[in-house]
């Protein structure tokens, strides 16, 4: 059933016919552009932020345990009777 300007389907409701292009979000290429760089400068932040923060650890990691530490974990290790 239609009328001069929609087409009805089986309950009476107007249909809408969309096309590929009514899916297809249209962006200029140029802003492609310009979110790829965006894109770009972020992964390259986070690169170096990792590689930044790979540095700290293993500078921590590497260092040497104070003494008084050691004593700690030495008196710890000792059954309770032994001092």
């Amino acid at each position: 059933m239609t009328s001069g300007r929609d087409t009805y389907g089986q309950r009476g409701r107007a249909l809408r016919y969309f096309g590929v292009e009514d899916m297809i979000e249209h962006v200029p290429m140029e802003d492609h552009r310009k979110g790829a760089a965006a894109l770009d400068e972020a992964r390259l932040r986070q690169q170096a932020i990792g590689v930044k923060l790979r540095q700290m650890f293993d500078e921590v990691v590497n260092e040497a345990v104070p003494d008084e530490f050691l004593d700690i974990l030495r008196k710890a290790d000792k059954p309770a009777g032994e001092e």
